[in-house]
């Protein structure tokens, strides 16, 4: 198992992931009858996508003996309705200034195409990522 869900009442939920028992609380957003004091159901798929990204890209490169401790990330979450889900992701990673070569340029935006929670989206999800090189 991986977590257990409780609802709370009020559009909100309090996640915990069992190995570890951290907790995410989400509430529903705002434009959906919600508080927005938390990160919605939404947001952490944007969320997760970007932070899969990054993993996904520090699991490979590492193995070509390259890091990218200090890589930040921004994400945006666009909603569509009829029927309401998320409509494009939009992405940008800005890499720590350590003078990566074209080919290695090349090989982590490569690697960012195939992330496991991006390949598990439906295909009509817009993902957008730009990687700003510093």
């Amino acid at each position: 198992m991986t977590a257990e869900i409780i609802y709370n009442g009020d559009l909100r939920t309090t996640c915990t992931h069992i190995r570890s028992k951290n907790e995410i609380i989400t509430d529903a957003p705002v434009d959906n009858k919600g508080k927005g004091e938390a990160f919605s159901p939404t947001d952490l798929v944007a969320t997760a996508l970007l932070g899969c990204i990054l993993t996904t890209i520090a699991i490979k490169v590492e193995e070509k003996g390259l890091d990218i401790k200090g890589a930040t990330g921004t994400v945006e979450k666009i909603m569509a309705s009829n029927p309401r889900r998320i409509a494009t992701i939009n992405m940008t990673i800005s890499m720590p200034a350590k003078g990566y070569s074209e080919s290695e340029k090349k090989l982590i935006t490569k690697i960012a195409e195939f992330c496991p929670v991006g390949r598990s989206l439906h295909p009509d999800l817009d993902q957008n990522l730009s990687i700003n090189w510093n």
